[in-house]
């Protein structure tokens, strides 16, 4: 994994939406619930010192980045869904440096007993 995951980092878990990503037809009419976990990779200093918003990220912007990423384009695949909420993190906040994200569909249409489908990505803020 590269260096560039370590250090300080905001985390967001359990963030649920209601949403019409998938494959199958009966995804799109009837939709599905969908939870995200993120990591964000950012120099935290400036709140940790100062104790004032105005010097960090606020986590309901954060949030409201991630939902209108995340209800805007419908995607058939969740890593597409998890790379368009990365592209609209980093857009969003040039302070941020690298996302861990995960997005789990716990009521995937496949044959589980209990569990559910889920895939992760890390990406790095690319350097011009």
């Amino acid at each position: 994994m590269s260096q560039g995951f370590t250090g300080d980092r905001i985390i967001l878990k359990d963030l649920g939406f209601y949403g019409y990503h998938g494959v199958f037809a009966e995804e799109a009419k009837l939709g599905q619930r969908f939870f995200i976990d993120l990591e964000l990779g950012v120099d935290l200093s400036g709140p940790a010192t100062t104790d004032r918003l105005s010097t960090g990220i606020s986590y309901a912007e954060i949030y409201d980045v991630v939902k209108s990423a995340f209800e805007t384009r419908r995607m058939k695949l969740l890593e597409a869904v998890a790379q368009n909420i990365v592209d609209a993190i980093f857009e969003a906040f040039q302070t941020v440096n690298w996302v861990v994200i995960r997005v789990r569909k716990p009521e995937a249409p496949i044959a589980m007993v209990r569990g559910e489908a889920a895939i992760e990505l890390h990406r790095e803020r690319k350097t011009q």
